[in-house]
């Protein structure tokens, strides 16, 4: 029997300047893409997640566990009259 382990990644899609979504995965250093729609970005992201994962795995690094917990979180901060603090 072939044993399958499971990864768990967070994905951050952020809206492009131009249209579109530019994905970040935070446990994975470099791993980013874009599409031109939520769906397409979503796509995107799992593609470039097993693209990520196969290529340490042939090099036989180790592969990255996302922490359990995660929180994420906006931090407003108001820049005014030269200074810059958080609200």
């Amino acid at each position: 029997m072939i044993k399958k382990k499971v990864y768990k990644y967070t994905a951050i899609f952020e809206p492009a300047e131009k249209g579109g979504y530019v994905v970040y995965i935070p446990a994975l250093p470099g791993c980013v893409t874009q599409g031109e729609s939520f769906e397409e970005a979503q796509q995107m992201a799992k593609d470039v997640v097993v693209g990520y994962l196969s290529v340490l795995r042939k090099s036989r690094q180790e592969i990255p566990i996302e922490r359990q917990g995660v929180i994420i979180s906006e931090i407003f901060a108001e820049n005014s009259a030269g200074r810059v603090k958080t609200i």
